[in-house]
């Protein structure tokens, strides 16, 4: 070790993380159990450590120090002192390099061994043994950054809730098979702000782009060892820093080229952020940040022994958002990213874990109180993931106000219904109003339901009618991982086929579920790739896959189903009528009659007896875009009415006519997933309209044109 550096002075305690003030850098990291710290100063490739500085001063469980001779790009890491007592919570191991918490840039990647480890893995007493070596060599550092940006004249889209359509994506996956993008470029922040991306995004309809992970995250040990990578990313390593791979040029100003390019065409940026774990796992994982600087803060330990994580999400360990600097440093995060990166919301991974005060699911929990206090965040869009692995996990629709969630039962029922499943058509009407039986409560409105029917986990759509079980044969687990139950339906072949029949049924699936996305009230969430019919060959778990099992298939879009999209999303932005800032009230009013009628086969009402019958697959729903008083104003307070429309949807394996409902000039056929070729058709109240077989048909009334 060579001494290059040798000022330090005493510096701050606020704020913590190394911060370059433009003469020095000032060093900050949280500790309330150690007895030193040491800074550990290393040469621009990672390789030698240069020096190591004691942080000489301690203030309010801070250990701080500021170093004037330190640049931007100085390359650091920590060694933490203090009691190895795994009983008693405590992991500290000085032989371990961690990286800072609030590191803003990490480089390199682990490089597996023992070392990583605090304790002699195959030792006898396990985690309580004590392992000496260093493990610098094999481990990433932080980056000291300069964050300065040049923004220009970008400004935020701030789209409404009402107003807003979600476009699931993962960074690499999206781009890496891209004929559009330079080679370079693919995969990366750059390659997802390139032209013919963003032109394909944004002719999709989408308002916002939300990303899966990109912060700093870890492939296990056990999946490299199998030629496999954490390709989601919900692994993390670091709060602040994202992920290098995903930086074609390395630098941080890619990401925030990125979000400007991306808001300069009207589309906002969510990240997919996973604070309830971390990468480190449960007591015999490695010792890489967090449980080195101080596991008795970090993590919820087991009451009755604190060698023990108390786990809740399944990954082994649950961050302990009840201690106060924990929370902090998730909403020093969630800060970061909105007014340093100009992010424009968050979902949340397995909220409820972040939500559990004593280990229970509470809607006034601290973390709760916080953000919905914060003048930044409560002001950016977030979205919960509404669940997690532990008792009383599942919590949609018990989320505070100002709070959207995924909506799993929008999945479950729209799934099922065009499965052809019985009993459906009662859960159906409700999902497709907006779900007020789950978000009606405290002011929440119908953007409160985020619907999707696919997302990173599970099948996409594609596979989702072409396959009755999951095969995960390639994630080396035996296909014994990924859920079972997928409420899928192959139409009559497992897998591929060249069955015309069944490819016909198949997409004309893809086109029903597509629809009734769009068509819904609330905010639609839609998966990369499904509009162009992207498979992953029935993998429904391909967290693991950083490959073409993942990556989307451009070469082979289905420019037919990708066409059918934009045209749905085009109808939907038109048409007011179709994201309601409110839900329907379902009854008469003085201007007009219902806003909202469920309709039989014969055209008339759906009556109490009508919605028991078990059988019934078929369901009409007529929306008045002119009448009722919960329909969408303009800020200026004026009334938006729009034209009156007729969904009908039907499940059946055989085509069911429909009675067209009176009304003045009748009413044209604008879509028919069953024949989307021959649209257009006028048809006069009385007449039935031919709905096919398992199709969905959207009807609007002539002589509403000028809406």
């Amino acid at each position: 070790m060579v001494n290059r550096i040798a000022r330090v002075w005493p510096g701050s305690a606020h704020p913590l993380g190394a911060t370059w003030d433009g003469a020095g850098v000032n060093f900050a990291l949280f500790s309330a159990h150690a007895e030193r710290v040491e800074l550990c100063l290393f040469d621009p490739h990672g390789h030698r450590e240069l020096e190591r500085v004691a942080l000489p001063e301690y203030t309010d469980e801070v250990w701080h120090g500021y170093l004037p001779d330190v640049l931007p790009g100085q390359l650091y890491g920590y060694r933490v002192f203090g009691p190895y007592e795994p009983r008693r919570g405590h992991r500290f191991n000085a032989n371990k390099l961690l990286l800072d918490p609030y590191a803003k840039s990490v480089v390199g990647s682990i490089r597996w061994s023992d070392a990583h480890f605090a304790y002699r893995i195959g030792h006898p007493r396990e985690d309580l043994s004590f392992d000496r070596r260093d493990n610098a060599r094999g481990m990433p550092k932080c980056q000291v950054v300069d964050t300065a940006f040049t923004w220009g004249e970008e400004g935020r889209p701030k789209v409404p809730w009402d107003r807003t359509v979600i476009y699931e994506a993962h960074v690499r996956g999206l781009t890496r098979l891209h004929p559009g993008v330079p080679p370079s470029m693919r995969g990366t922040f750059a390659g997802l702000a390139w032209p013919s991306v963003v032109e394909h995004v944004k002719a999709l309809g989408v308002t916002a782009v939300e990303l899966m992970p990109v912060h700093a995250y870890v492939d296990d040990r056990h999946l490299i060892g199998k030629g496999l990578r954490n390709y989601w990313g919900y692994n993390t390593l670091g709060f602040f820093s994202l992920e290098p791979r995903y930086l074609a040029t390395g630098r941080i100003g890619e990401f925030k080229a990125m979000v400007r390019r991306l808001h300069d065409e009207g589309i906002e940026v969510i990240l997919d952020v996973v604070y309830n774990h971390t990468a480190e796992g449960n007591h015999l994982g490695p010792t890489l940040s967090f449980r080195g600087i101080d596991n008795a803060s970090y993590y919820k330990l087991v009451p009755e022994d604190s060698r023990y994580y108390w786990d809740s999400t399944g990954c082994g360990n649950t961050i302990d958002v009840g201690h106060p600097r924990v929370l902090q440093m998730i909403l020093d995060s969630l800060r970061y990213w909105v007014e340093e990166m100009h992010v424009d919301g968050f979902r949340f991974d397995l909220t409820s874990s972040l939500a559990r005060e004593h280990f229970h699911y509470d809607p006034g929990s601290a973390f709760f109180d916080a953000v919905r206090q914060d003048p930044v965040l409560s002001g950016v869009k977030l979205i919960a993931e509404p669940w997690d692995l532990g008792q009383g996990g599942y919590q949609v629709g018990r989320y505070p106000p100002g709070w959207s969630e995924w909506n799993g039962s929008y999945r479950d029922t729209v799934r099922r219904f065009w499965k052809g499943d019985a009993g459906q058509v009662p859960a159906l009407a409700s999902r497709l109003a907006g779900s007020s039986d789950l978000f009606g409560h405290r002011g929440r409105r119908p953007w409160a339901s985020i619907n999707f029917i696919t997302a990173h986990d599970g099948f996409t759509l594609r596979d989702l009618v072409s396959y009755n079980e999951k095969h995960n044969d390639a994630n080396q687990e035996d296909n014994r991982d990924g859920v079972n139950d997928n409420e899928s339906w192959n139409c009559g072949a497992e897998g591929d086929t060249d069955r015309p029949d069944v490819l016909s049924l198949r997409a004309r699936q893809q086109r029903n579920m597509l629809a009734t996305l769009l068509l819904s009230q609330g905010v639609p969430m839609m998966l990369a790739g499904d509009e162009i019919g992207n498979s992953q060959g029935g993998n429904n778990n391909s967290y693991c896959q950083d490959n073409e099992i993942s990556w989307i298939d451009w070469e082979n879009a289905d420019r037919g189903l990708l066409g059918f999209v934009r045209k749905l999303a085009a109808i939907r932005h038109a048409h007011p009528v179709f994201h309601r800032a409110r839900f329907f009230r379902g009854d008469a009013t003085p201007d007009g009659p219902s806003d909202i009628v469920w309709l039989t086969p014969d055209g008339h009402p759906k009556t109490g007896e009508s919605w028991q019958f078990a059988e019934d697959r078929t369901l009409g729903m007529l929306l008045t875009g002119d009448t009722g008083d919960h329909y969408y104003t303009t800020p200026m307070g004026q009334p938006e009415l729009d034209r009156a429309f007729l969904l009908l949807l039907n499940a059946h394996h055989e085509a069911v006519p429909f009675t067209i409902p009176a009304a003045p000039g009748g009413w044209e056929a604008l879509v028919d997933t069953a024949d989307p070729a021959n649209e257009r058709r006028s048809f006069a109240a009385g007449h039935t309209y031919p709905l096919g077989p398992r199709s969905l048909a959207l009807l609007a009334r002539l002589g509403d044109e000028e809406y």
